[in-house]
């Protein structure tokens, strides 16, 4: 399931613009201000964006660290496939939140309001952003910023029950979400409307939810044919 997590992610990613440009496209506009008046700005936003895919990266390790944990649970019951349904019904949540319909996501990114509270004090040391440096350091905390999107993907990390896979998921959810801040950054007061759009946030949804209902039929199949027992074996 690992290697259709990872491609799922991506798209995920991808999809999940219209609540990049909520969540983000303030932080994003506010950091564009503080960029040099003359000179190319695509350097600095490439820096961001790298350092906030570094920190996706490190969090899904630790996420898939975790999971491994779990895994060692795996003898007894389908520890890894029952984190997988978790994961496969987050992606549907996450889908009806980006469509509109459900809200609950955002509740899951209070959870992250802690940690942040921590970190958020460390990115005024980085102000003005006058350096690429900077603006790598700036996005590796930005990554720890609580997004219910981000959230969603991590549960998927941790059922991969691997630090590598956990990773891998994290990255390819990042470069998904790239083009899409890319463009934020550099084309903010062209892409506002359309991304805004209720039908464009309707059909990103129910595409993202889509991935959870089909998460949820490989899983539902393994169990259905193979049975407990079966299941922890193809865990293993």
């Amino acid at each position: 399931m690992t290697d259709f997590s990872i491609i799922a992610m991506f798209f995920v990613g991808l999809l999940g613009g219209v609540h990049c440009l909520g969540m983000c496209g303030s932080i994003v506009g506010a950091l564009t201000a503080q960029l040099p008046k003359t000179g190319r700005r695509w350097p600095f936003h490439l820096a961001y964006n790298a350092g906030r895919l570094a920190s996706y990266t490190v969090a899904g390790a630790l996420a898939g660290t975790l999971g491994q944990a779990g895994m060692l649970l795996r003898d007894q019951i389908p520890v890894q496939h029952l984190l997988f349904a978790v994961s496969s019904l987050m992606l549907i949540a996450l889908g009806l939140y980006l469509a509109g319909v459900w809200g609950i996501v955002r509740h899951i990114e209070q959870f992250g309001g802690t940690l942040w509270r921590h970190i958020q004090p460390l990115t005024r040391g980085l102000l003005p952003v006058d350096t690429p440096l900077r603006a790598l350091l700036l996005g590796v905390l930005w990554g720890w910023l609580p997004c219910g999107l981000v959230y969603s993907v991590l549960v998927t990390a941790l059922a991969s029950g691997h630090a590598q896979s956990g990773a891998l998921i994290m990255l390819a959810f990042g470069l998904g979400t790239l083009p899409n801040l890319l463009a934020i950054g550099l084309f903010w007061d062209n892409i506002r409307s359309l991304a805004r759009s209720p039908r464009v946030r309707l059909a990103a949804g129910l595409l993202v939810a889509g991935f959870g209902m089909y998460g949820l039929i490989k899983v539902g199949y393994v169990f259905f044919f193979n049975g407990w027992e079966g299941s922890c074996h193809v865990a293993a």
